[in-house]
């Protein structure tokens, strides 16, 4: 896979994963589970619904490790 998610939007989906399944443990809801899709595309900087538009906000050229 190689990375299509840029430092700031990489920031911001595990910010808003962590405070998802946050809310969902505080108001104990199943929806808290939906903070896990940022929180797994932040970590992995891949996003498979970027794929089929082109979308990549990484700012260097991609190189897989």
């Amino acid at each position: 896979m190689k990375p299509n998610v840029g430092n700031a939007d990489r920031t911001l989906r595990l910010v808003a994963g962590v405070a998802i399944i946050a809310l969902g443990v505080v108001f104990q809801s199943w929806w808290g589970a939906i903070g896990l899709i940022p929180l797994f595309t932040g970590t992995t900087r891949w996003c498979p619904a970027y794929l089929p538009f082109g979308i990549s906000t990484c700012k260097a050229p991609n190189t897989q490790k």
